[in-house]
């Protein structure tokens, strides 16, 4: 059989807070829903549908010839047995003695159980032996049925294996899809290790969880079909004795499945709360140590870890009394079965061999439904992880793309704040009415107070959030009538933080360049002097082929940042955004970067949020922000001789008392 290949039909666009299936008609799943996240997680696998029947029919054959086998192997025992019987009544019995001679025999002797028992065996001839030709030809199918249910059997495992990997990596790219089209908002609401938890951890869960438990539940449920079929062929007198467990098994595996499923879901939500500390306190290494809050962390630690200890041991254990409660009805299922067919037997109502097939069929049909109730605790935990992993697609997306966008017909860099209104919560405004236009070429420094809203502005700007009043236009076009996309490939960001990714100097350099456009070395290397990047990397052993692990943490704070604003040098963006760009570089590295950020925001529009007040001193508008409004604009000269906010934000920094001592400096 060849492997068959399922092409997955490409996504559609954004579906709001539906998550990615919801086009497909998955049903949106409810915190603890065990049944619809099942429901839900089968649809996921709808683009597999076709390898899933194969390996259903597979599972089938497989199932079908494993049943067979036992049945077979009865029809051995029979004629083992006839021709044991065979050979001790013809030591017995005068030559030439027929079968119902024998009978006869016996019933006149009195033996009615043992008349009985051989006038219900076929075959047996008195003075004859084991007919071994047919016991040969009999274990050869026998060996042929189990080699035929262990080829298809193999295949059902194989198959099963890709669809679920499949549908696996879809659920993963799924999930790097919505983590792009989620606002900034709700990442900032979550705690990132959590995220991060079930992006790897939950997803990784699912995947053991299904791997482990798809094939073999189908595989159970068919077995149970199928024995139960030859079992009331066989004698439905033992078929019904055997059920008779069954309705009590249902009902206490369902009771303790019951009572472990929350214990499951608070399990994964300990783990994910487990991994946000752990990152958080990774991350945050060197403060922790600084502040002496080892302690505490290893404190919380303890708390969140002894959290998943205590929710894995409940979820564990409960779920685990499911396999000795259904070992022990079994047992009492092989008791009664092997006594009553033992009756039977006797009474020549049934064969040997039947009755051995059926003990055979009892156990196997008892297995299946032990193997279901084993396999709960793992479909449960795979079932919550699943949830978490749903959560996160359903989660609220930003607004799609207009379509089709608009863009502004030529780029001069104009842009106009106009009655823009903005806050994070309903009850509580930030920005209100805001006025504000950056003409092109223009450099506005914006200052301010922590907390005035300086930050948010150019969030704003760039559509990290979106405004709840008013417009921002790009020479005269509404910010919000273009893509995302479009609006961020016109602007250069430099942040506070620092970001640089796992890889070479020259890639990191290199990322902010739009996927189409050249830059020639000499370009790259003038971008690299411009920022006074080159003098340093020039020392280091592999220059800009150094390969930085770890977020450039054998890099100094001030040569990380300078990296980074090389990295909107070369994106030659049409607007600038520098937020405490020069934070972290040492004055003489500053007076070099403030050169360069000239030049560079020649002919461009430039937003400047500092803190230093003495980078934007230059600055054509300096705009002062307290409370989310705009108290003071003007150029430097201008506002310190307002003497307001600005003034005294400047005399802050650089007018600080002179005090004398009165006693003298040798007192």
């Amino acid at each position: 059989m060849s492997q068959q290949t399922s092409h997955r039909p490409p996504p559609g666009p954004p579906t709001g807070g539906h998550g990615p299936r919801a086009a497909a008609g998955v049903p949106t799943a409810k915190p603890l829903d065990f049944g619809g996240s099942l429901r839900r997680f089968a649809g996921v696998m709808r683009p597999e549908r076709v390898r899933v029947a194969v390996l259903l029919a597979c599972g089938t054959v497989s199932v079908v010839l494993t049943v067979l086998g036992p049945k077979i192997l009865g029809d051995a025992t029979d004629v083992i047995f006839t021709g044991v019987v065979g050979r001790l009544l013809g030591s017995t019995m005068p030559p030439g003695t027929t079968t119902a001679e024998a009978v006869a025999a016996l019933r006149a002797a009195g033996d009615e159980n043992q008349a009985d028992m051989i006038a219900a065996m076929s075959g047996v001839v008195p003075g004859e032996g084991i007919d071994v030709e047919r016991l040969a030809q009999i274990l050869a199918t026998v060996v042929a049925v189990y080699v035929g249910a262990f080829v298809f059997g193999w295949w059902q495992s194989r198959l099963m294996t890709v669809a679920v990997q499949n549908t696996v990596r879809w659920l993963r790219d799924d999930v790097e899809a919505k983590l792009h089209r989620i606002p900034l908002s709700y990442v900032d609401r979550q705690a990132k290790g959590d995220i991060l938890s079930r992006v790897t951890n939950d997803i990784d869960n699912v995947a053991q969880t299904t791997t482990q438990t798809l094939a073999q539940l189908v595989t159970a449920l068919l077995t149970v079909v199928g024995v139960l079929s030859m079992m009331f062929w066989i004698s439905w007198v033992l078929a019904l004795v055997a059920l008779v467990t069954v309705p009590l098994s249902i009902l206490l595996t369902m009771a303790i499945a019951k009572r472990s499923q929350p214990q499951f879901i608070e399990q994964w939500a300990a783990t994910g709360r487990l991994n946000a500390h752990v990152e958080e306190m990774f991350t945050g290494h060197a403060l922790v140590k600084v502040y002496g809050r080892q302690a505490d962390a290893a404190a919380t630690f303890a708390r969140e870890n002894e959290a998943v200890h205590d929710a894995t041991r409940r979820s564990q254990f409960i779920s685990g009394t499911i396999q000795p409660t259904m070992g022990f009805l079994a047992n009492l299922n092989y008791v009664l079965v092997a006594v009553i067919g033992g009756l039977r037997v006797a009474s020549g109502q049934l064969s040997i061999g039947d009755v051995q097939a059926f003990i055979q069929y009892s156990r196997q049909f008892t297995q299946p439904l032990s193997q279901i109730a084993s396999m709960m605790n793992l479909l449960q935990s795979g079932v919550a992880s699943a949830e978490r992993v749903f959560t996160l697609l359903d989660a609220p997306e930003q607004d799609p793309d207009p379509v089709p966008a608009r863009d502004p017909e030529r780029v001069r860099g104009r842009v106009e704040f106009d009655d823009v209104s903005f806050s994070y919560t309903p009850d509580e405004e930030l920005i209100e009415h805001l006025d504000l236009v950056a003409e092109p070429g223009q450099t506005i420094a914006i200052v301010g107070p922590t907390g005035a809203g300086k930050t948010t502005l150019v969030n704003l700007l760039m559509r990290f959030y979106e405004i709840d009043g008013g417009r921002i236009l790009l020479d005269g076009v509404d910010t919000r009538a273009m893509t995302r996309d479009g609006l961020r490939s016109r602007v250069g960001m430099v942040l506070q933080d620092a970001w640089l990714f796992g890889g070479t100097i020259a890639e990191n350099i290199r990322y902010g360049v739009r996927d189409g456009r050249e830059v020639s070395e000499e370009e790259f290397l003038a971008a690299a002097r411009a920022t006074s990047v080159d003098p340093f990397v020039r020392t280091l052993p592999d220059g800009y082929d150094t390969v930085l692990d770890d977020g450039g943490a054998s890099l100094s704070a001030g040569e990380k940042q300078l990296l980074t604003i090389a990295r909107a040098f070369l994106a030659d963006p049409d607007i600038l955004v520098l937020d405490e760009a020069t934070s972290s570089v040492d004055t003489r590295t500053e007076v070099l970067v403030q050169e360069a950020m000239n030049a560079l925001r020649s002919g461009r529009t430039s937003f400047v949020i500092a803190h230093r007040l003495s980078t934007i001193r230059e600055a054509d508008l300096i705009v002062v922000m307290e409370h989310g409004r705009i108290v003071e604009q003007g150029d430097h000269d201008g506002l310190l001789a307002a003497d307001g906010a600005y003034a005294r934000l400047y005399a802050s920094q650089f007018a600080a008392p002179m005090t004398e001592d009165p006693a003298g400096s040798g007192a």
